[in-house]
């Protein structure tokens, strides 16, 4: 399976809102998403697989440190590597930024991404309780991007 990674505009929202759909999320939709895209410190991508946006992730930049805010993969395509190929290019994009560091929060029962977060060194550095829709805690996990081949 091919994945191309490329910058999120517009156009992708459209295919995204299934996404979104699927996920349950109260927080991010279409127009959440719109309003980021005009954020100057924020980047998101897409990851698109036959010529469909299959995924997408985010990125934010307060001062010298980054947060992922999401990386989401069409249900229907996980394990296929389209999470880990996000996972890279945001991590390359804050490298390129000059970012001392990567957070992120993920759903403690997440198992899969707590072990995609560990694959590439992100630690555990704290606990958020009952975070996501005021009932599963989130673990905050950080990646130190200083010293790294940037």
């Amino acid at each position: 399976m091919q994945i191309i990674i490329e910058k999120m505009t517009k156009v992708h929202l459209e295919q995204i809102k299934d996404i979104l759909e699927e996920q349950f999320d109260t927080f991010w939709n279409a127009s959440v998403l719109e309003k980021e895209l005009e954020n100057p410190l924020s980047t998101y991508i897409v990851a698109i697989c036959e010529g469909k946006v299959v995924g997408y992730a985010g990125l934010w930049q307060p001062i010298d440190e980054g947060h992922i805010t999401n990386i989401v993969t069409q249900k229907n395509k996980r394990k296929n590597g389209i999470a880990t190929k996000m996972l890279e290019e945001l991590i390359k994009i804050a490298k390129y930024k000059k970012l001392k560091c990567v957070t992120l929060e993920v759903n403690i029962h997440n198992e899969d991404a707590i072990r995609l977060y560990k694959k590439f060194q992100f630690e555990e550095v704290g606990k958020r309780p009952k975070y996501y829709n005021n009932t599963d805690d989130a673990l905050i996990m950080t990646k130190k991007l200083e010293g790294e081949n940037r």
